[in-house]
């Protein structure tokens, strides 16, 4: 089977910084289009960024000029480099295989909290 490895979420004031990773690995040969979501306690989970195995990216307007997108397909991993953080980008955050824009792909990693907070 596909695993999606989340790392890098933990615990950072407002304005802070982090950068999630998402290693690919099991069945697939490499990764391809992936995206980004996150979910918030008593919320529907939600669109943050994806990207294409090209290297074309989209974001959420909540996040736009925040968070940046990237992959390294020598390492099958993708990242989310997240800037000038918000209470509200309080979330688990999921790695997505399959689609770079929703509705999502069927693979899902476990996810990573991040809390942002002071």
């Amino acid at each position: 089977q596909v695993q999606l490895v989340e790392s890098g979420g933990g615990l950072v004031q407002p304005g802070g910084s982090l950068r999630l990773s998402c290693a690919a690995s099991g069945s697939i040969v490499g990764i391809a289009r992936m995206g980004w979501y996150r979910q918030a306690p008593g919320k529907q989970r939600e669109y943050v960024a994806g990207i294409t195995s090209a290297g074309s990216t989209n974001y959420a307007d909540s996040v736009k000029n925040r968070f940046t997108i990237s992959r390294d397909n020598a390492k099958n991993t993708v990242y989310l480099q997240m800037n000038t953080l918000k209470a509200e980008d309080t979330a688990v955050y999921y790695c997505n295989l399959g689609s770079w824009l929703p509705p999502p792909g069927d693979y899902w990693g476990q996810g990573t909290q991040v809390t942002v907070s002071s």
